[in-house]
C-alpha cells in the first residue's frame, strides 16, 4: 500500500515539512491524490510556460486548468503539459472568470500582462483562490491596497513572482545586513542595464483570429491593435507597465527592503528620457528616494562604486562600517579595505526556502503567508509607482507615507489610480 503524506500529517509536522521533502524525496512523491493542490494558470506566455513546468513538476500539485486569450498559446501550453505529464486532464479556458467559477481550483497563477495581474488576483480572492502571482504585483497604488484589503478580508494566501527571493544569496546577504556588521546602512545604489528595444512606427491592423484583443486590453485603455502592443513587447507602453525599470525593480529591491524594510518615504525625484518610436516607457529612469534615514538611488547604469561596473543589475549598501555590492548570485563584502565574500562569524538565522513554488504550497496547507507575501510585496512596490509617477510629471514630489498620498499636490494624487474600462471593470 502506498505510503501517503495526508493533510493532517502535514500540518502537523508544520515546519519540519521543508526539511522532510528535502531528505526524503522518494516519500514525498507519495502524496494522496485528496491531498493535491489543484492548480489552475491564468496567460500563458513565456513566463506562464515556466509557471506551468515549475509546478508540474511539485508533487503536492495537480494542474487542473489553463487559461489564455490567445488561442495558440492555450494550445501549445495543453500539448506541453500532456508531454510532461502524459494523461493529464486540464480544461483549457479563454475567459479566466470560468476558472474562478469553479469550486474545485484551490489556487491560480497570473503571468498575465502586468496591467491585468491585480485585477485578477483581487477576483481570485473573492472567489476563495489563492494566487501565486508574477510581478509587477498591480498597475498603480490604488490596485495594490485593494489587493491587500481583499486578501486579509477572504483570508487568503498570496506569493509574488520573485523567485530570486528564494535563493541562498539573498538569505545570506539579507542576514549580513541584518547582523550590524555594516554598521548602520545610511545609503543603498541600485541598478539595472539595458535598453527597451526599438519597435519602430505603429503597424496598426486587425487582430489576429487567434486573439480576443478586447479581452488582452482588458481594463487599460482602448487602442487599435498593433503587434508591438501585445506578446513580448507590451511592457514599454505606460498603458500596460513600466519599461526596463518595473521589469526589474521588484527583483533587486526586494533584498533592499528585505534587509533593511525602510520606512517613511518623504520624497521622491525621477529623470529619464521617452523610449524611441512607437513606445513610451521610460529608455533610461534615474530616481533619488529619501526615506527616514536611508538614502536610496536607482539608476540605468553601475554606480561608481568597487565592482559594480561588472555587473548589469545589483544592489550596493553603505554602512558606517563597510559596504556590500550584490546581485543575484553573488556578494562582496568590503570592511576595513578587506574584500570577502562572506562573514564566517555571522551566524544563519534565516530559515532558508524549499523552492519559491513550493513555499507558495506549504503556505496553502498550513494558511500562513509565503516569503514574499502580499503585504511585504506592496511595500516593496509602492516606490516603483510613485518613481513613474514622478518621471510622467517631470518634477520630484513629496509623500505622505502615513496617508500614502503626495502631500498638496491633486496631479500627481491623480496618477495613483487609473479608471478602468467599464466594461472590464470586474471589481
Amino acid at each position: 500500500m502506498a505510503n501517503f503524506i495526508t493533510r493532517r500529517e502535514f500540518l502537523k509536522q508544520g515546519s519540519l515539512s521543508a526539511i522532510s521533502l528535502s531528505l526524503f524525496p522518494e516519500y514525498a512523491r507519495r502524496v494522496a491524490p485528496s491531498d493535491k493542490v489543484r492548480i489552475a494558470h491564468i496567460g500563458l506566455g513565456g513566463m506562464g510556460n515556466q509557471h506551468m513546468q515549475w509546478f508540474a513538476a511539485l508533487p503536492e500539485v495537480e494542474i487542473v486548468a489553463l487559461c489564455d486569450v490567445d488561442a495558440d498559446h492555450l494550445a501549445s501550453t495543453l500539448k506541453s503539459l500532456e508531454q510532461r505529464k502524459p494523461g493529464a486532464k486540464a480544461k483549457g479556458y479563454e475567459d479566466f472568470r470560468h476558472i474562478l467559477d469553479r469550486k474545485d481550483i484551490d489556487a491560480i497563477t497570473c503571468a498575465t500582462p502586468d496591467h491585468w495581474h491585480a485585477q485578477i488576483a483581487t477576483l481570485a480572492f473573492k472567489a476563495g483562490k489563492d494566487v501565486y502571482g508574477e510581478k509587477p504585483l498591480s498597475y498603480d497604488v490604488e490596485e495594490g491596497q485593494h489587493m491587500l484589503r481583499t486578501l486579509t478580508r477572504h483570508n487568503r494566501i498570496f506569493q509574488l513572482g520573485t523567485q530570486i527571493h528564494a535563493g541562498d544569496n539573498y538569505h545570506r546577504v539579507a542576514e549580513i545586513i541584518k547582523s550590524g556588521a555594516l554598521g548602520k546602512v545610511h545609503t543603498v545604489r541600485l541598478w539595472k542595464t539595458g535598453l527597451p528595444p526599438q519597435l519602430g512606427a505603429a503597424q496598426y491592423q486587425a487582430p489576429p483570429k487567434q486573439l480576443n484583443w478586447d479581452m488582452w486590453l482588458g481594463p487599460a485603455p482602448y487602442s487599435e491593435y498593433t503587434p508591438q502592443r501585445c506578446h513580448k513587447t507590451y511592457r514599454y507602453f505606460l498603458d500596460y507597465s513600466g519599461g526596463v525599470f518595473a521589469d526589474f525593480w521588484c527583483h533587486i529591491a526586494d533584498i533592499v527592503f528585505w534587509s533593511l524594510a525602510p520606512k517613511g518615504l518623504k520624497t521622491i525625484a525621477a529623470r529619464g528620457e521617452e523610449a524611441e518610436d512607437i513606445a513610451d516607457a521610460p529608455k533610461w529612469i534615474d530616481i533619488d528616494y529619501e526615506f527616514d534615514g536611508l538614502k536610496l538611488y536607482w539608476t540605468s547604469q553601475p554606480p561608481d562604486m568597487p565592482g559594480a561596473a561588472e555587473r548589469g543589475i545589483g544592489a550596493y549598501f553603505e554602512g558606517e562600517k563597510g559596504t556590500l555590492l550584490c546581485d543575484y548570485a553573488t556578494r562582496e563584502i568590503r570592511i576595513n579595505g578587506e574584500a570577502v565574500t562572506d562573514l564566517p562569524e555571522v551566524p544563519q538565522t534565516i530559515t532558508r526556502s524549499p523552492g519559491h513554488q513550493q513555499n507558495f504550497i506549504d503556505a496553502i496547507k498550513t494558511r500562513t503567508q509565503p516569503e514574499s507575501s502580499l503585504a511585504y510585496a506592496r511595500e516593496m512596490t509602492l516606490p516603483m509607482h510613485l518613481g513613474l509617477i514622478s518621471y510622467r510629471l517631470g518634477r520630484k514630489l513629496n509623500w505622505n507615507s502615513e496617508k500614502e498620498k503626495f502631500e498638496a499636490d491633486k496631479e500627481a494624487n491623480t496618477l495613483l489610480s487609473r479608471k478602468y474600462r467599464k466594461k472590464w471593470d470586474l471589481v
